[in-house]
């Protein structure tokens, strides 16, 4: 057996250092050739003649779900290797689109400028939806503040709120966009994702591009204040939330979730059934407004070449699916797709 992650018990421990360092998790990996029409179980005796190595980079938000498939990916195969790796979707993207990686995970589809990057160095791919996530929008627990809307997250973090370090100062903005909090006069401490972040990306589409482009159109110069700290790791930013009474923030529902004891996830207005808190199920029925798909890249060559690679990917959209997804963080996990959404997946993999 490879380096292995001493599975199941020992996951979160081995995951936050991973994310906290920069680290590659190594895992022991599994899973038999798939039947190859994108809707058959991977798991069977043939798992136990895969030998050789995978390499997942990207996505920090992803990264537990394929940590996890890689965990249950080990029980039958233990000779194959598989890294995990979460430096950011941007990043990650850099290193699939050179080569370096077999699979890419990401929390926003693959920009038009990444694409034309991997089709000059001639890797061809397959993009895989696996799950939903929410973009948790969080604060401390000892602040007041309970609701937020748009219109009031771009008056503190749009690129018009820029130079504002006290949450007043953000307050005739927020009136003019509409929002109804009376903002304390307290110091903004942001703690965010950094731009190599599909999570940054994220949150600048779903909650501030729409208002931009209406209020500065063609003069605006960013999407978003450029004076915030960027912040690589999650872990991190949640560090930075719990340090400051009147912080503000954002990281993915999950991760979240996995520390609603030291921060509080803020419930957003979606404009129809008022403020809604982002949980599994309206994350699922979209109803939470900051909601977004997670993907998969894979390499088509690298799986054409290594059956290893294939049969992990076929485990991953079929017998590990569930648990990958819903079990990334223990108890917290994240939202599975709809069946027609997840058989989508299987047929592009079985097409690719």
């Amino acid at each position: 057996m490879k380096h292995t992650t001493h599975a199941r018990s020992n996951r979160s421990k081995v995951l936050l250092l991973a994310l906290l360092f920069g680290l590659g998790v190594v895992v022991a990996a599994c899973g038999g050739g798939g039947d190859g029409d994108g809707g058959g179980s991977s798991s069977g005796g043939e798992g136990s003649d895969l030998s050789g190595s995978i390499n997942a980079s990207g996505s920090s938000t992803v990264a537990p779900i394929t940590i996890r498939a890689a965990e249950l990916f080990e029980d039958e195969s233990p000779d194959v290797a598989i890294t995990v790796n979460g430096p950011g979707t941007g990043d990650g993207f850099v290193q699939f689109c050179s080569g370096e990686t077999d699979i890419s995970n990401a929390s926003r589809a693959i920009k038009e400028s990444e694409a034309a990057e991997c089709e000059e160095a001639g890797i061809t791919y397959t993009e895989l939806k696996v799950a939903f996530d929410g973009i948790a929008i969080m604060t401390n627990p000892n602040n007041s503040l309970e609701c937020v809307t748009f219109g009031d997250l771009y008056a503190l973090l749009g690129p018009e709120s820029e130079g504002f370090s006290d949450w007043s100062d953000g307050q005739a903005l927020a009136d003019e966009l509409g929002g109804s909090n009376s903002f304390p006069s307290a110091p903004l401490e942001i703690s965010a994702p950094g731009t190599e972040s599909g999570t940054y990306d994220s949150f600048i589409e779903i909650v501030l591009e729409g208002i931009v482009e209406e209020r500065l159109g063609e003069d605006a110069s960013a999407a978003i204040r450029t004076d915030i700290p960027g912040i690589a790791e999650d872990n991190v930013i949640i560090q930075g939330i719990t340090g400051s009474d009147t912080s503000l923030g954002w990281v993915g529902f999950a991760f979240a979730d996995e520390n609603r004891d030291t921060v509080k996830a803020l419930q957003v207005d979606n404009g129809e059934s008022g403020c809604t808190s982002p949980t599994v199920e309206t994350i699922a029925d979209g109803s939470y407004p900051v909601s977004r798909p997670l993907f998969v890249y894979v390499n088509n060559e690298k799986a054409a070449a290594n059956p290893s690679l294939e049969a992990f990917i076929e485990f991953y959209l079929n017998d590990g699916y569930t648990s990958a997804v819903t079990e990334a963080f223990g108890d917290s996990g994240y939202v599975e797709l709809p069946d027609d959404q997840l058989q989508e997946a299987k047929d592009a993999w079985a097409n690719r």
